[in-house]
């Protein structure tokens, strides 16, 4: 984690990793704001899971081990876990430990007959799976247009990553945010109530404790932007002074204005996203909602 922060700072453009928004305090923002009216992708693609479900539990099957990765305690999840026939297991897998403990006690009090294996783990990463029988088909489960905070090229790395995590005839169950205007999505990623803005300065407060660093949160403020070139939201951390920080005796200068890139939120066209998936996976069955803002796929996987 050190290394990763002060490889960011270090930066002309200075960023952090986005995944280190995810502490327990972050888990929990987050989860806050996907019940936020100006945020749209969650209710969406809830609706389309809702609206579709027996044919999406259709199309995944029976007998499935399915493997959320950066697993969240939402109804989207619930859905599946209700519906899907025979189910042989759930994963939920997650980079807090603390976070993923708490919901995994949680499912199991309402699923008592559900075998749950939690994996705490870099899901961005190579990890390892709770073994199963060949003849178990293994389905991930990436909702909530998480793809869309990688690069492009990163997309296309993670989505090769889970090609070889799920093996041979293995499938993926995505959601992802479709391209629209401009004014509806830096609204959903800059709250009235400001609650993404403590999610995003929840990132210093982290390597305040984990890093023993002396970041002023109120020397920051939030800002998201549309890069209109990129087809992608920005989040930002905009300095409000010159000040210095000092990170484990590193100390990283900061101009008045200059920013912390923390995070993207690409928005894919249908087309642009099967681009992205053809090299591992084909889409077998795309759902979409009435006024197209959101799409849910399910892919197969099309080679060794």
């Amino acid at each position: 984690m050190l290394a990763e922060v002060l490889v960011g700072l270090k930066q002309e453009q200075k960023s952090l990793p986005s995944k280190y928004f995810y502490d327990i305090q972050g888990s929990k923002l987050f989860e806050q704001i996907c019940e936020l009216e100006e945020y749209y992708p969650t209710r969406t693609e809830l609706s389309i899971m809702q609206n579709n479900m027996d044919d999406i539990t259709g199309e995944l099957g029976e007998n499935i081990q399915l493997i959320e990765l950066g697993s969240g305690s939402s109804l989207k999840t619930r859905l599946l876990l209700e519906n899907l026939s025979k189910i042989h297991s759930y994963v939920p897998v997650d980079i807090s430990n603390d976070f993923l403990i708490e919901v995994t006690e949680t499912l199991q009090k309402e699923y008592p007959l559900l075998e749950i294996n939690p994996v705490a783990a870099d899901y961005t990463q190579p990890f390892e799976l709770p073994e199963v029988d060949e003849q178990i088909q293994r389905v991930v489960y990436y909702p909530g247009s998480t793809i869309g905070n990688f690069t492009k090229g990163a997309a296309a790395d993670f989505i090769a990553l889970i090609a070889e995590l799920v093996g041979m005839n293995g499938g993926l169950l995505i959601g992802f945010d479709l391209l629209k205007d401009r004014e509806a999505l830096i609204a959903a990623y800059d709250d009235s109530k400001g609650i993404t803005a403590a999610f995003n300065k929840n990132i210093l407060r982290r390597i305040n404790r984990e890093l023993g660093a002396n970041f002023k949160l109120d020397a920051f403020k939030h800002k998201a932007i549309f890069n209109e070139e990129k087809s992608r939201i920005e989040m930002h951390l905009v300095s409000l002074t010159y000040q210095k920080v000092d990170i484990l005796g590193t100390q990283i200068s900061f101009e008045e204005g200059e920013t912390i890139h923390t995070e993207n939120s690409h928005k894919y066209t249908l087309e642009s996203f099967r681009e992205l998936i053809t090299p591992h996976f084909k889409a077998l069955k795309t759902w979409t909602d009435g006024n197209e803002q959101f799409a849910v796929q399910y892919l197969h996987k099309t080679s060794a």
